[in-house]
C-alpha cells in the first residue's frame, strides 16, 4: 500500500480565491525563555486545498462541524478529460468520453493537470483556469456521487469584472444537490484511471465554518 498526496503547498502570499482575493499572512509570536513559538494565521478558509459545503451558498447548509467523518472518504474515481487548455469549458462531451461509470457515492475527481503546472502563479491561476460548463456540473450530480473534486478553479466567473456570488452557478449546482465539492486538488496524474481506490479529505471539524482546509490523499494497493 502507497500514500499519494493531492493536496497544494500553501503559506505566505498564497491567494485565496477571487470573491474575497485575500493572501494568507502567518504572524509568528514567541514566549520565552528559550525558544517558544506560537504562530497565528489569516486566510480565507477556501484558500489553497479545502472542502466546500453547502453553507458556502445557503444559510441553512451544513458546516464542517455537522458532516459526519466517513463522508470525507470512500471510494474514489478519475475523470481525466486532460490536459487542458488555458479557459478550456469542461463540457458534457469531455466527461462522456472520459469518465468511467460513476456509481451513486463515489467520489469522483476531474483531472485538468492545471494544478500541476499553475499553482501558485497568481491571479493567472484563477483567470486562466480550465472551468466546469454548468450542463457538466449537472451531468456529474445526476450520478448522484458523494464529493466531486477538481484540480483546476471550475468557475468561469471568476474572470468577470463585476462577478455576483449568483455568477458561482457551479458550487450551486453541486453544494445545493447534497454532493460535497473538494477545490485546489493536485496530482491526479498519479492515481490510476482503469480502477477504484480509497480516498480521503480530512479537514477541521469547526463550528460555523463553510468551507475547511484539507489534507487530500489517496491509498493505493
Amino acid at each position: 500500500m502507497r500514500l499519494v498526496d493531492l493536496t497544494v503547498p500553501i503559506g505566505p502570499g498564497t491567494l485565496s480565491p477571487p470573491s474575497v482575493n485575500l493572501q494568507l499572512k502567518i504572524t509568528p509570536r514567541f514566549r520565552g525563555p528559550g525558544y517558544w513559538r506560537a504562530s497565528s494565521v489569516e486566510m480565507v478558509l477556501h484558500t489553497g486545498s479545502h472542502v466546500d459545503f453547502s453553507a458556502h451558498v445557503r444559510a441553512d447548509g451544513e458546516t464542517a462541524y455537522d458532516v459526519p467523518l466517513e463522508k470525507f472518504s470512500g471510494e474514489a474515481l478519475v475523470v481525466n478529460v486532460g490536459p487542458c487548455a488555458p479557459s478550456h469549458g469542461i463540457s458534457v462531451a469531455d466527461l462522456e468520453k472520459s469518465a468511467p461509470e460513476i456509481r451513486p457515492g463515489d467520489i469522483v475527481l476531474v483531472r485538468t493537470d492545471w494544478t500541476d503546472r499553475m499553482w501558485g502563479q497568481f491571479p493567472e491561476y484563477y483567470l486562466t483556469s480550465p472551468y466546469c460548463a454548468p450542463e457538466a456540473a449537472r451531468w456529474l450530480v445526476a450520478r448522484k456521487p458523494k464529493a466531486i473534486g477538481f484540480d483546476c478553479f471550475s468557475e468561469y466567473s471568476a474572470r468577470l469584472p463585476d462577478f455576483t456570488s449568483e455568477d458561482f452557478v457551479i458550487h450551486k449546482i453541486i453544494l445545493e444537490a447534497g454532493v460535497y465539492y473538494f477545490q485546489q486538488m493536485t496530482n491526479l496524474g498519479a492515481l490510476p484511471t482503469d480502477r477504484r481506490f480509497t480516498f480521503f479529505a480530512p479537514c477541521l471539524r469547526m463550528r460555523e465554518a463553510e468551507g475547511s482546509p484539507a489534507r487530500f490523499f489517496a491509498l493505493l494497493d
